[in-house]
């Protein structure tokens, strides 16, 4: 073990030798390990860094979720032409579930709708995006507040003027002062701030931060119920262990029987499980790591091919050292490890400049964004492992060169 250690300690000598010795030749030859480490690592981190945000933001929704609308999450054997046919979910078949379906933990209704400008006084928030819902959202996606409180059921029915607030929009409209119990201007009429969110920071589309929520009635009764501009949404919120292909196919002939659609018609809805959103996140976030692995193995592929140029211009250099080291008794195997060691150190430093690179901009990026760049250990560890594999790899044939030479004629050629 002690030779080893020797023997790794003088590989470490030699490798920084020869960054001394010749450093701009070194440094070109690290560069493509530098630039594939930082190129993998980077991707890894900020793909990593994006799935963190992702799984917190919806950590709060239940993956079984179930959105009932005109539209698909994800592809459809149905034609386009068909599906735009399709009618809106209605106020009346939100009211109609909610009586008639069974193992249901919370059923809400909600209106996509455009985003709109909200004032107070001489302030003034663009494109904040309207939630009109029911009162059972905050418990389908589990808002949290700052200050105050989401509206209750008697104030969502009625459709009261009241507003639950993102914690931007509280800032830009408010600066320091109070928000609660202030009126700001949406849709033209005077809405009272009953609550104020969180803050989120950036996130996977968009952010609590820049939203506002209002009784779903009142936009009701502002646009009607048949408004080709909208989109409703029945979300179901199911208890826990049921069965969803039972609790679907539940949905579907309720609907059907409400809707009044015939044997052999197909549904004019779409059942959309939320888990099948997450999937379609987890597939995308798959093929941005397989990206980056193509891009990134171009550049480790040079780089290999620079350790390895290296390290047969050091056994060449030090042919006449090699002579000696045999003469002396030194084994082939001490040979062989000498110069694998020494290329291994160099791919490793390469490899660490490139993470101390993706280190500084994710420090960078973190502090100029509101979105939290990590580099995390299991990265670290897979950038250090991969840039030692590459030397591994690319000093094999040096090395053997190395530990095969004819001591007598290894020290004639270094004379």
């Amino acid at each position: 073990m002690l030779v080893y250690l020797r023997l790794l300690k003088e590989s470490f000598g030699f490798a920084m030798n020869a960054l001394r010795s010749n450093k701009l030749r070194t440094l070109l030859s690290l560069l493509g390990v530098t630039i594939g480490i930082f190129s993998i690592i980077a991707v890894l981190a900020a793909v990593d860094s994006l799935d963190r945000k992702i799984s917190k933001e919806l950590s709060s929704l239940d993956k079984n979720t179930i959105y009932l609308l005109k539209f698909s999450f994800g592809p459809s054997d149905i034609p386009q032409w068909k599906r735009e046919q399709f009618p809106n979910v209605k106020y009346t078949e939100y009211v109609y579930l909610k009586n008639t379906m069974t193992h249901t933990e919370q059923l809400g209704y909600q209106i996509f709708t455009k985003s709109e400008n909200i004032k107070y006084e001489a302030n003034t928030v663009s494109d904040v995006n309207i939630v009109p819902v029911s009162h059972e959202f905050i418990d389908i996606q589990g808002l949290e507040f700052e200050k105050g409180r989401y509206y209750n059921e008697s104030e969502a029915n009625s459709g009261s003027p009241v507003i639950v607030i993102g914690n931007d929009i509280a800032k830009s409209l408010f600066e320091d002062s109070e928000p609660l119990g202030k009126n700001v201007r949406l849709y033209g009429q005077k809405f009272t701030v009953i609550g104020v969110l969180k803050k989120e920071g950036s996130s996977f589309g968009d952010s609590n931060d820049n939203a506002a929520f209002i009784p779903v009635n009142f936009v009701r009764r502002l646009y009607g119920d048949n408004n080709p501009n909208l989109t409703n949404v029945i979300i179901f919120k199911p208890e826990k262990g049921v069965d969803m292909e039972e609790y679907k196919s539940e949905i579907s002939q309720k609907l059907r029987n409400f809707r009044g659609l015939k044997a052999g018609e197909i549904d004019n809805f779409f059942i959309n499980v939320f888990g099948g959103f997450l999937e379609l996140i987890d597939n995308i976030i798959g093929q941005m790591n397989m990206v980056g692995w193509i891009i990134s193995g171009f550049s480790l592929l040079v780089g290999g091919f620079g350790i390895a140029n290296i390290m047969f211009v050091s056994v060449k250099e030090r042919t006449n050292l090699i002579g000696i080291q045999k003469s002396l008794g030194a084994k082939n195997r001490f040979i062989l490890f000498q110069f694998l060691f020494e290329a291994i150190i160099l791919s490793v430093l390469g490899g660490i400049i490139g993470l101390f690179m993706v280190w500084i901009i994710a420090m960078i990026l973190t502090n100029a964004l509101e979105f939290e760049f990590v580099l995390g250990l299991g990265n670290i560890i897979l950038g250090t492992g991969l840039a030692a594999l590459i030397g591994l790899i690319s000093g094999i044939l040096p090395a053997i060169s190395a530990s095969k030479l004819d001591p007598v004629e290894a020290i004639r050629t270094g004379m």
